[in-house]
């Protein structure tokens, strides 16, 4: 499981661009954002480094990332 401090997220669209955006890296992955905390939390079989990516690529900045 990976989770990631993730800016600027504030409505239900964010969390299903975000949410997208990982299962088209990994379809199988299981998303879950907590909008309060600005945290990702995703079990993925795929690096961590590709799910970042995949959270960048839908226009979030990544602060940290934890295992």
């Amino acid at each position: 499981m990976y989770e990631f401090n993730v800016q600027g997220m504030s409505c239900s669209h964010c969390v299903n661009a975000v949410t997208r955006s990982i299962q088209e890296v990994d379809s199988a992955a299981k998303v879950d954002v907590d909008l309060a905390r600005h945290k990702v939390r995703v079990e993925s079989s795929r690096e961590a480094d590709k799910i970042q990516a995949a959270i960048v690529d839908a226009g979030y900045t990544v602060s940290g990332a934890a295992h």
